[in-house]
C-alpha cells in the first residue's frame, strides 16, 4: 500500500528542512532574548538621588492593628511589610507624588496618592467577604467569578507551581489532589494525566479554550508549554461532554495563557539539577501600536547523559531533546472587542533502552531501544464578531507527526485536527443562555492495522467528522440559589446520535464564604486505541482487537462543599470537599491478563464504577506561614459477571501537601512539598510471575529554598526526591533479554518455563507505578522585569 509511511525517506528529507529552518528562526529569536536580557541587566545600575522617611500605620476599620500587612510603592519599586504594632517605616527617593499599595490576605487591597512632603499616615483596610472572586471559565463558557460559578472549578495560579518547579507541565501535576502525572513507559517515560483514577485519555486539555491537546498529544503535547506563559489552570473534575464533546469524561484541565497587555516585558528561569537536565524557560511582550502587543515565549529542554541507578541494565530517564516556541498576538478593537491569535511549535527527540544503545541502532535487534521523534505544530484564535449581539468564534488547528521504533517495532503516525465553534450569549432576565456550534475534523493515519484495510490490502486513513450544537441556561433564582441546565447533541456517521445533558445547581451563602454545589452529567468517548494507549506500542505484547469498539459513555455525580473563613488577624483557612460516582458503560478496559503475551482490547461485557471522596484543606497565616494539603480515597473498579475487580493502575488513596514559610525579613521562602500513594494492581504475566501483585505504598518528597533579591531576581535550589524512593528493580521483566532470545513459546505462543526461565517471563516494561528517577539536587535562576 501507497501511503504517506511508504515514503517515509521523502517525509524525513523534508521534515528535516523544516527542522532546519525551525531551528535558524529559533537561533534568531534566542539571540534576541539574549540581547534584551543583557540591556534589562545594564539598566539595573542605579542612579543615587536624595531620599526621605516615610513612616505609618495599617489598622482594620475597627482599629485593631495588623502585621506583615505589605506596604508597596510600584513606581520606585520598593516596599516593607509592618511590625508587630501595625508600623512600618519607608525610605523612598525624594519625589512630588507616590503611590502607595497596602495589601493582606483576607482583607481588600487598598491604593493611594501621597504628595510630598510626606505625612504619616494611617491605613485603613476593610476585611474581605469572599476569597472566590478569581475569574473562571471552564465550567460554563462564560467569564465570571469562581464563586457565582455552578460548576466547582479548582483554580492554580503559576505562583503554586513554583514551591516545586519542574522541567515540564507534566511533571507539576504531582502537587494537584485528585490528578497524577501517570508515566506510562518505564523505557521512554511518556505519560498522561490522570483524574480521580481516570486513564489519561479521559482527561480533556485545552489551551486558551481549545481543545488542542488529545489523541496523539495526549502522551507528548503537555511537554513543551512554556510555563512563564501561564496565567493560571483551572480544573473541572467530572465529565464535561456537555460543552466540550468527547474525551472530557473525566474532567478537564483548561491551560490559560497569559493576556499580552498584562504580561511581563521580560522574564526567564534557567533550571539545572545534578542528574545534568537542563532547562530554559522565557517570555517576551513586544507592543507594536498602541492596540496590538505579542508575547513570546521559548522553552527549551536537554538531558543527555544515560545513568542506571537501579542497575537493569536500561536507562533509568529517558534522554531527551526539546524546544518549543509559543507566539501570541492580541488585538484590542471597537468597544472592546477581541482578536487573538496564537500558536506553538513543538519539536522534541527522545529515547530510552540499552546504555550502550546510539541513534545506529535504531529500529535494529542487536542494541534494544525506544526512541521518539516528535514535531508538532498548533494554531488556535478568538475573535468577537463585530455585532451587537455577543457572538465569538473560536478556531483551532493542530498537527502531530511522530517517527518511533519500539525495538524493532516501528510506529509511524500523522495526525490533523481542524475545530471550530461558534457561541452565542445572551442575558433575558433571570436567565442567562450561551447557544453555541462547534465541529471538529480528525485526520488519522499510522502504520498499524488501525488504518489498513484489510479487504482491498491498502492504506485506509481514519477521516472523522463530529458535528456537534449545545444549549446552556443558567437560571439565577435567588441571589443565593441558581441552576444550571445543559444540553449537547453530537453526530457521528459511524455511532449515529450522541447526547450529552446536565444539571447543576448551587447554593451560597449571603456572602459567599460558603458554597454547596451538585451535578449530574453524562460524558462520552470515542477511543482510538494507538493514539492514547502507550502500552499498545511498547514491549512485546501483541495487539488484540475482539470486536468493533463502540463509543464509552459515563454518567456522573458530584455533590462539592466549600468554606472559606478568614480571620480578624490576617489568617485564612479553606475547606473543600467532594464525593463523586461515576457509572461507565461500553467502557474499554486493556486486558493484559487473559494472554500475559497479549493486550486485549474490548467493549466491558459489564459495567464500571470510580467513586470517592476527595478533601482539600488549606490555611495561609498573615506571618508567612503556608499550609495547602489534600487527600483523595477512589474505588475505581469493574464488573463482568458476579465479580467485582479493581481497575489496573488504579490507587485507592492518595495526598498532597505544600508547606512554606516565608521569611519577610529575609526574603526567603522555604516550601517543603510531596505526595504519597496506596497500592495499586499491576499486570503480571502469570501464575510464576515472581513480582508483587500490587504497587506497595511510596512517596516522592521534595525540600526548596527560595531568596529574593530586589523585584526582579529570584535564586532557587533544593532537592527533589528526598526518600531516593525507585520502583524494584525487577520491574521490568527480562530487562536483561529485550528480544526475547532466550524465552522459549509453545505452539500457543505462551511462554513456557525453563531452567533458565523459571518464571516464564517475557520481556515487559508495562508493570509500572512509580519514576525511575531517584534522589537529586536541582538550582535555578528567575529574572522578570
Amino acid at each position: 500500500m501507497k501511503s504517506w509511511l511508504a515514503r517515509r525517506s521523502d517525509f524525513s528529507r523534508s521534515q528535516k528542512l523544516s527542522i532546519g529552518y525551525t531551528l535558524v528562526l529559533f537561533g534568531l529569536k534566542t539571540m534576541r532574548v539574549y540581547l534584551i536580557f543583557g540591556l534589562l541587566i545594564f539598566s539595573e545600575a542605579r542612579v543615587f538621588a536624595q531620599e526621605i522617611l516615610l513612616q505609618g500605620k495599617v489598622t482594620t476599620s475597627d482599629g485593631i492593628v495588623l502585621k506583615n500587612a505589605s506596604v508597596f510603592v510600584k513606581d520606585l519599586e520598593k516596599g516593607t511589610v509592618t511590625d508587630s504594632l501595625g508600623n512600618f517605616t519607608l525610605l523612598l527617593s525624594k519625589g512630588d507624588r507616590i503611590q502607595i499599595t497596602v495589601s493582606l490576605l483576607g482583607f481588600n487591597s487598598v491604593e493611594r496618592w501621597v504628595t510630598d512632603p510626606f505625612e504619616y499616615i494611617h491605613f485603613q483596610l476593610e476585611t474581605r467577604t469572599t476569597g472566590l472572586e478569581e475569574v473562571v471559565v471552564s465550567g460554563t463558557l462564560q467569564e465570571l467569578s469562581r464563586s457565582a460559578s455552578p460548576v466547582p472549578v479548582e483554580v492554580l495560579t503559576s505562583s503554586f507551581f513554583r514551591s516545586n518547579p519542574a522541567p515540564s507541565l507534566f511533571e507539576s501535576f504531582q502537587q494537584v489532589n485528585g490528578v497524577r502525572a501517570q508515566v506510562n513507559c518505564a523505557i521512554c517515560n511518556t505519560g498522561d494525566i490522570q483524574i480521580n483514577g481516570l486513564p489519561g485519555p479521559y482527561t480533556m486539555i485545552l489551551i486558551d479554550g481549545m481543545p488542542i491537546i488529545s489523541g496523539l498529544a495526549t502522551v507528548y503535547g503537555l511537554s513543551g508549554i512554556p510555563q512563564s506563559l501561564i496565567d493560571r489552570i483551572e480544573i473541572v473534575k467530572g465529565p464535561a461532554s456537555t460543552l466540550y464533546g468527547s474525551e472530557a469524561v473525566g474532567g478537564l484541565i483548561h491551560i490559560l495563557t497569559k493576556k499580552p497587555e498584562k504580561a511581563p516585558l521580560f522574564s526567564i528561569d534557567f533550571m539545572g539539577t545534578s542528574w545534568q537536565e537542563l532547562s530554559m524557560d522565557a517570555s517576551v511582550k513586544t507592543s507594536f501600536g498602541k492596540y496590538v502587543q505579542s508575547l513570546t515565549g521559548v522553552n527549551i529542554f536537554q538531558y543527555k547523559q544515560p545513568l542506571d541507578k537501579n542497575k537493569d541494565g536500561l536507562t533509568d530517564l529517558a534522554l531527551q531533546d526539546r524546544v518549543s516556541i509559543f507566539q501570541k498576538i492580541a488585538m484590542q478593537r471597537n468597544k472592546g472587542k477581541l482578536l487573538s491569535l496564537a500558536g506553538r511549535l513543538v519539536l522534541e527527540d527522545r529515547w530510552g533502552g540499552e546504555m550502550n544503545w546510539t541513534p545506529r541502532e535504531r529500529g535494529g535487534d542487536q542494541i534494544y531501544g525506544e526512541s521518539i521523534q516528535t514535531w508538532r505544530w498548533e494554531l488556535f484564535g478568538t475573535y468577537d464578531l463585530p455585532l451587537i449581539q455577543d457572538l465569538k468564534l473560536q478556531v483551532s488547528a493542530n498537527g502531530h507527526q511522530q517517527d518511533s521504533y519500539y525495538g524493532t517495532t516501528f510506529y509511524g503516525a500523522h495526525q490533523k485536527i481542524g475545530f471550530g465553534q461558534l457561541t452565542w450569549n445572551k442575558r433575558t432576565g433571570i436567565h442567562q443562555l450561551l447557544l453555541g456550534a462547534a465541529y471538529r475534523l480528525t485526520s488519522y493515519d499510522d502504520s498499524t492495522p488501525a488504518t489498513a484495510d484489510p479487504i482491498n490490502q491498502n492504506n485506509a486513513p481514519s477521516i472523522t467528522h463530529l458535528p456537534g450544537i449545545f444549549l446552556q441556561d443558567e437560571l439565577k433564582i435567588s441571589s443565593k440559589a441558581q441552576l444550571l441546565l445543559g444540553l449537547r447533541h453530537d453526530f457521528s456517521r459511524v455511532h449515529g446520535s450522541i447526547w450529552s445533558p446536565r444539571i447543576n445547581f448551587k447554593f451560597n451563602s449571603e456572602d459567599k464564604s460558603l458554597i454547596w454545589r451538585t451535578s449530574l452529567g453524562n460524558g462520552f468517548r470515542v477511543a482510538n486505541v494507538f493514539t492514547e494507549d502507550h502500552a499498545a506500542l511498547t514491549g512485546a505484547r501483541t495487539v488484540i482487537f475482539t470486536e468493533k469498539l463502540r463509543p464509552e459513555a459515563s454518567w456522573n455525580l458530584t455533590t462539592n462543599l466549600l468554606k472559606k473563613i478568614y480571620s480578624s488577624s490576617g489568617n485564612y483557612f479553606g475547606v473543600d470537599a467532594s464525593l463523586f460516582y461515576t457509572h461507565f458503560s461500553n467502557q474499554i478496559i486493556p486486558d493484559y491478563e487473559s494472554n500475559p503475551n497479549e493486550i486485549r482490547y474490548a467493549n466491558l461485557d459489564g459495567t464500571s464504577r470510580n467513586r470517592g471522596l476527595s478533601l482539600n484543606l488549606d490555611g495561609l497565616w498573615a506571618n508567612g506561614f503556608k499550609l495547602l494539603t489534600g487527600v483523595t480515597w477512589m474505588d475505581v473498579s469493574m464488573k463482568e459477571g458476579v465479580r467485582r475487580v479493581q481497575q489496573l493502575f488504579a490507587e485507592r488513596f492518595s495526598g498532597v501537601w505544600t508547606i512554606g514559610y516565608h521569611i519577610h525579613s529575609l526574603e526567603l521562602t522555604l516550601d517543603y512539598t510531596g505526595n504519597v500513594y496506596g497500592p495499586m494492581r499491576l499486570p503480571l504475566l502469570g501464575p510464576l510471575d515472581d513480582r508483587q501483585e500490587n504497587s506497595p505504598w511510596w512517596s516522592l518528597q521534595n525540600i526548596q529554598v527560595t531568596k529574593r533579591f530586589g523585584n526582579k531576581w529570584e535564586v532557587y535550589g533544593g532537592i527533589k526526591n528526598l526518600l531516593n524512593y525507585r520502583p524494584p528493580s525487577n520491574s521490568i521483566a527480562r530487562a536483561f533479554d529485550p528480544f526475547d532470545r532466550g524465552v522459549t513459546f509453545d505452539d500457543a505462543g505462551t511462554v513456557v518455563s525453563t531452567s533458565t526461565n523459571p518464571n516464564a517471563l517475557s520481556f515487559d516494561p508495562t508493570y509500572l507505578f512509580a519514576p525511575n528517577q531517584g534522589i537529586r539536587g536541582f538550582l535555578g535562576l528567575r529574572f522578570t522585569l
